[in-house]
């Protein structure tokens, strides 16, 4: 795959890596040298139909408490790499308080806009400008990094804990949860969210039927958790899932 590795470096300050197979995606990430395995955070979503305000509280509670956590505890955190929604709440947290944790970005190489080259996808999107690291894999839909996603996260965790955040979202979110429950990873969804987190709440409360959220239910460990929770609430949750003692 010839890509612009280093002129992504060059421009945004991040390492690149483009890979075909599982094998080469091992052995590139022990090269980045970031110290694995350790305990890994996936976010999935997206920001779609999301009021303002409700930006706003996620965009604040990033900044308050899962960018904090995820420095002071040594996580690394995986999500979809791009411009948008939680991918860029993330990155504009990890800014905002000067983090150091690998935040890595997963993208299918045809869905993204790189330096000096267009993505063949007529929706490609940009690179969120804050992630430290990026993984570019084959294909040019969106869901084709899904599968590439979860085994990121895994091939980093090792025996690590790692946990996914489900926020909001649309169809390729369901994928993305269906490759973690693969990948044996519990997953948190924020009710009041919209979209595919709320699905996946009401159908946990018996209060919606739908076929995706109850074949997700029935294989694997589902957490929920308000939207507009707490940082002390959700730093509890983080302690339990990620086997650490509150500080």
């Amino acid at each position: 795959m010839q890509l612009p590795l280093t002129q992504i470096f060059q421009q945004y300050r991040s390492q690149a890596i483009a890979i075909e197979s599982e094998a080469e995606l091992d052995q590139q990430i022990t090269q980045w040298q970031i110290g694995i395995p350790r305990p890994t955070l996936v976010i999935v979503g997206g920001a779609g139909g999301i009021a303002e305000e409700d930006c706003e509280t996620l965009q604040q509670l990033f900044i308050d408490c899962v960018a904090p956590w995820a420095e002071e505890h040594g996580l690394a955190v995986v999500d979809g790499g791009t411009d948008a929604g939680v991918m860029r709440f993330i990155g504009v947290a990890r800014e905002t308080i000067k983090g150091k944790f690998p935040l890595i970005g997963v993208v299918a190489e045809g869905t993204v806009n790189l330096p000096e080259r267009l993505g063949t996808n007529p929706y490609a999107a940009e690179l969120e400008p804050h992630h430290s690291h990026f993984v570019l894999v084959p294909g040019g839909e969106w869901g084709d990094e899904s599968p590439w996603l979860a085994r990121t996260a895994t091939a980093i965790a090792g025996h690590c804990p790692s946990v996914t955040f489900v926020i909001n979202g649309g169809n390729i979110t369901w994928q993305d949860i269906q490759c973690s429950i693969d990948e044996n990873r519990p997953v948190v969804t924020f009710a009041g969210s919209g979209r595919t987190a709320d699905i996946l709440t009401e159908t946990l409360r018996g209060q919606v039927q739908d076929e995706r959220a109850e074949k997700i239910l029935e294989q694997g460990k589902v957490h929920v958790i308000s939207m507009h929770t707490s940082p002390a609430e959700l730093k509890t949750l983080l302690a339990d899932l990620f086997h650490t003692a509150l500080s």
